[in-house]
């Protein structure tokens, strides 16, 4: 297969030049989007709005850029997420648009609507079938994701405690799911406690939406219920103690097996392009309430139409930058004893695994991981 052009630029402006916003569309527009026919067509912009609290999500600006550009070339964008499977402020439509509000984006910041991919509940999905998929026959899409003429994903590169890091295939694959397709991709497996760890703090009982932990009181102590829990790992990063964790590194490679056939299903047999802002490289997903020192520094704009090529171009810009002090990364490296992975997220996260997920999204025909890096 050919390489496939990414396209970069830094996040250097000049006084009185360009701002972000500015080198943005100047970036998207020479790798090639204005190629798409958007005449009179739906784009949906795929985001993520940012959970209340965290502060490392992508600001509105970007968002509105894309949407200017769109508008711009003739189409009709709207911003578009789907409900979450945890409990949180995105769990059903009316809340994920206040917090979208709350955190700034509204149609007059954005210049275009936004829309809840899969509806008041979550359930408003399409069977999309995956082909070639190995691992899901049929993924569950919100319609109004599927309901687009031309699909654009928007993604926030950074770290993720169990895909290893979030970028362009996990923004389209997990985020387009609705609530049922998210539980089937995260459906592989679930964690055990220590019981030696726990101090009976609660806290991951909070983050399970469904019934999956069982505190018991004579032993002051957490337990996985097998009969209910899913298997999605909001338990594991929201321990302060270690006290749960996956056993094997199947769960997290089945994981993004599934994410990557989601991600064909969406965009398969219709204009797609994407396009990842790498900076604030949180080590966890936005989908937290909160968020960590970065990372990594602030690297730089990649677009391109392959969202496997762009992953991979992310990744390696990522593993050739320095840790950032005092963050996630840096305290593990430094603790003694510690095993360097020499891979950044596997060691801000080591129960972590990404690779697979790239692997696997070439194997089914989503893109390549050869590519050729263009500087705009």
């Amino acid at each position: 297969m050919e390489k496939s052009n990414v396209y970069f630029t830094d996040f250097h402006t000049v006084a009185n030049g360009d701002g972000l916003a500015a080198k943005l569309k100047k970036l998207i527009r020479a790798a090639g989007i204005g190629q798409i026919d958007m005449e009179g067509k739906f784009a949906a912009i795929k985001m993520h709005f940012g959970e209340l609290g965290n502060l490392s999500f992508l600001r509105p600006n970007y968002a509105r850029a894309v949407a200017d550009v769109v508008k711009e070339l003739g189409g009709m964008p709207y911003l578009t997420d789907c409900n979450t499977l945890y409990p949180g402020s995105r769990k059903n439509a009316l809340e994920h648009l206040y917090c979208a509000w709350e955190n700034g984006f509204t149609p007059l910041t954005v210049g275009c609507p936004i829309l809840i991919g899969d509806g008041l509940k979550g359930t408003d999905e399409v069977a999309v079938p995956v082909v070639g998929g190995e691992y899901v026959t049929e993924a569950k899409i919100g319609r109004a994701v599927m309901d687009a003429d031309v699909f654009i994903s928007l993604s926030h590169f950074k770290g993720h405690e169990m895909a290893g890091f979030g970028g362009a295939i996990k923004n389209i694959g997990m985020g387009c799911g609705s609530r049922a397709g998210k539980q089937e991709q995260h459906a592989n497996g679930q964690p055990s406690v220590d019981e030696s760890l726990c101090r009976g703090c609660r806290r991951c009982q909070k983050q399970c939406a469904n019934n999956g932990l069982v505190f018991h009181e004579a032993t002051h102590t957490m337990y996985v219920d097998p009969n209910h829990c899913v298997g999605c790992g909001r338990c594991v990063e929201s321990c302060s103690f270690g006290a749960l964790s996956f056993q094997s590194d199947a769960v997290c490679q089945l994981l993004n097996r599934r994410m990557a056939e989601y991600a064909k299903a969406v965009i398969d047999g219709r204009p797609n392009f994407h396009i990842s802002l790498v900076m604030d490289i949180s080590p966890n997903c936005d989908c937290h309430g909160e968020n960590d020192v970065p990372i990594l520094p602030d690297i730089g704009m990649f677009a391109s139409f392959d969202p496997l090529a762009l992953d991979q171009a992310c990744v390696d810009a990522c593993l050739a930058a320095e840790p950032m002090p005092g963050s996630q990364l840096a305290r593990h490296l430094a603790e003694p004893g510690f095993v360097d992975h020499h891979d950044h997220f596997t060691n801000s996260a080591p129960e972590s695994e990404w690779r697979s997920c790239l692997e696997h999204a070439e194997k089914i025909g989503l893109g390549t991981r050869s590519y050729q890096l263009i500087k705009v």
